[in-house]
């Protein structure tokens, strides 16, 4: 995995959400719509594609892309 297939993989997540629009320092929650909905939606994307279980709590503390992608390489060593 790499930083630009994981912005792929949220842009096709998101119908609200423009390709090319999200880059790895883009605050994700200021990019689209963000409401509880939308952050079971990432969780359920980041677990199905990478097999990484995100919390509410990893969602909150983060506040990047980039943060969120750290988390997943993280977890998946």
């Amino acid at each position: 995995m790499n930083m630009e297939e994981f912005i792929k993989n949220i842009e096709a997540e998101f119908d609200d959400l423009k390709p090319g629009v999200l880059k790895a320092d883009s605050n994700f929650r200021e990019s689209f719509e963000w409401n509880s909905i939308n952050a079971l939606i990432l969780i359920a994307m980041v677990k199905t594609e990478y097999d990484v279980t995100l919390s509410a709590d990893d969602l909150i503390k983060s506040k990047s892309v980039k943060d969120i992608y750290s988390l997943i390489v993280n977890r998946q060593s």
